[in-house]
């Protein structure tokens, strides 16, 4: 069934037609969403058919490119990622946290320029009429063409491509209408977006395996730009893809055949997805707190080479092993596959500069630190809590980890309080087990100092304690979920200070750390060097506050211990 695009555009300009920042969109349905691109000289009316047939059980969002309908031009010089961004922004601006995303023709590049830019973001991916590596006959037509639009800044005979799109039927009234969408185009918005559909076929050469959801590949068996070669090709690389070739159709088979391709999109959607957030999963795995080590080795040439981990386990007693987990982006990679051995130093709480030397990109990092050599040759950092002297066991292949197995030839231990890591920042172990004690046997209040942009987070909130973030009779889980639901992204790092105020006869608890993300109604941001024209009551808090601004001058940060008025001061690094 052929559409009728001339009722739908009555449609469209009383009740669909919506914007959000640069984009101009159209919107219909409710569930979950699945956002159109169009291609080249075309707009949101083109997935007219497809939001008809979807609207009732997903939200269907179809945007304008940018430099099309009624969206913004693109910069002068955009490349593919524009049109990337642009669609990213779109779903960030309608609170849309993943979608399907489908795609036509260059729509379809920028589909899976989101899906490879953004996994998180796309639960299903939909390439129709698209291209990949096109031959050196293709390639020469689609950029003389390219250059002849740039140079006149027209659609140009506009005729051509609609014979190309539609054979035979190229007079029929559905043709004449997309050729009279193609003369409508803005025509800096046409050439801008042609160059880039020209150029960027083999943009996502060798990149499309890491794509890890439902995908569809699917083209006409007569187009002659996006051939079924191409959606082969594509398919073939994307583990579990479906390549679908409508026989007989051409170009614009969403309009000339929308039942077949509907049901194409139709089998699609049915396909389980389930999007994962490498940010969010990883703010999950920090809530699990481990020990902070120091994984070493030697290059085949004898020079020694180390890596700052916290994926460190045990493994067996009979036999002793253990593991370690190495990126496959790690520049040690290779020296640590290679390796006879390695060994693993679990850092003290007085090692936490050893740990940041060892998590950079140095080149002199066994040069600032003490350490000798292992039974095995293998480096051994000083003032460890405890070594472990390994042979290497077996290498095993773990996405985008390599897991490290050893079995232990010899180990040493200390009397030492250990490193520890959780929720992006360090802990102190011996200072947070006494404070936690005190805290559950009088009460206590859990607060922070919190940097934005360089500046003191403060704010006025009944919830939290003059000016600073606080959970009263809470623990720092609580207070960093209700940071994390204002808005902020909490990072978290060392004690700061542990004292009792002696108005409330309840332990005061601080923290120091970091503050990102979408800034909360109510919160003000105050630069160090005005911190003294606070208003705050509390005396103890504007003392901490000033040994604060003092300490992060140097970046030395100590732990004060005590009550309100004295206490000790311990050094941290």
């Amino acid at each position: 069934m052929t559409p009728d695009l001339r009722a739908a555009k009555t449609q469209v300009d009383i009740s669909f037609r919506a914007r959000a920042g640069k984009t101009a969109y159209r919107e219909s349905g409710k569930g979950e969403a699945v956002i159109l691109i169009h291609g080249v000289g075309l707009h949101a009316d083109t997935w007219q058919p497809q939001i008809e047939a979807f609207q009732a059980t997903h939200r269907v969002i179809a945007l304008d490119m940018l430099g099309h309908g009624q969206s913004d031009l693109p910069p002068p010089d955009a490349t593919l990622d524009a049109y990337v961004e642009q669609a990213r922004q779109l779903m960030d601006d309608l609170a849309i946290s993943s979608a399907t995303v489908i795609g036509h023709s260059m729509g379809g590049l920028v589909a899976i320029g989101l899906a490879v830019a953004h996994p998180s973001r796309t639960l299903r991916l939909g390439v129709l009429n698209s291209v990949y590596e096109r031959d050196e006959l293709r390639r020469s037509a689609v950029e003389a063409r390219a250059a002849q639009i740039e140079a006149t800044q027209t659609p140009g005979n506009v005729d051509e491509p609609i014979r190309r799109w539609f054979s035979d039927d190229h007079a029929t009234p559905l043709a004449h209408t997309v050729r009279n969408w193609l003369n409508e185009a803005d025509p800096r918005g046409y050439s801008a977006a042609y160059r880039v559909f020209a150029t960027s076929d083999r943009v996502f050469s060798g990149r499309l395996g890491g794509i890890k959801v439902p995908a569809l590949f699917a083209t006409g068996s007569l187009d002659p730009n996006s051939t079924p070669n191409m959606a082969k090709a594509m398919a073939d690389a994307v583990q579990g893809a479906r390549c679908a070739v409508l026989d007989g159709e051409r170009h614009m088979m969403n309009l000339t055949a929308p039942d077949a391709t509907n049901g194409l999109i139709r089998e699609l959607l049915a396909r389980h997805a389930t999007a994962i957030d490498p940010r969010e999963l990883r703010k999950a795995f920090g809530s699990f707190m481990t020990g902070v080590t120091v994984v070493t080795t030697r290059d085949q040439d004898g020079t020694p080479r180390g890596f700052t981990a916290n994926s460190f386990t045990s493994v067996s007693l009979d036999p002793p092993l253990l593991l370690v987990c190495i990126a496959k982006s790690a520049a040690s990679l290779e020296s640590f596959s290679k390796a006879d051995g390695f060994a693993v130093n679990i850092l003290s709480e007085a090692q936490k500069d050893v740990s940041g030397i060892f998590a950079s990109k140095r080149p002199d990092k066994f040069e600032q630190v003490v350490w000798h050599d292992s039974a095995l040759n293998h480096p051994l950092i000083d003032g460890s809590v405890a070594s472990f002297d390994c042979r290497r066991d077996r290498l095993i292949d773990a996405g985008d980890h390599v897991i490290l197995m050893g079995a232990i030839e010899g180990f040493d231990q200390h009397d030492a309080a250990p490193l520890g890591y959780a929720r992006g920042g360090y802990v102190t172990l011996g200072l947070e087990q006494a404070a936690v004690s005190a805290a559950a046997l009088g009460g206590s209040v859990i607060g922070a100092i919190l940097e934005y942009d360089g500046k003191l987070v403060v704010t006025a909130a009944p919830d939290w304690c003059d000016g600073l973030p606080q959970q009263s009779k809470g623990t720092v889980s609580m207070l960093v979920d209700t940071l994390q639901r204002s808005g902020l992204d909490i990072d978290l790092g060392f004690l700061f200070a542990v004292y009792e105020n002696p108005t409330t006869r309840m332990q005061s608890i601080w923290y120091r750390g970091t503050a990102s993300g979408r800034f909360p109604e109510g919160v003000r941001l105050v630069p160090f060097s005005e911190i003294e024209t606070l208003n705050i009551r509390d005396a103890a808090i504007r003392t901490m506050l000033q040994r604060y601004s003092d300490e992060r001058v140097g970046g030395r940060f100590r732990i004060y211990s005590g009550d309100h008025e004295r206490g000790e001061v311990r050094a941290v690094d």
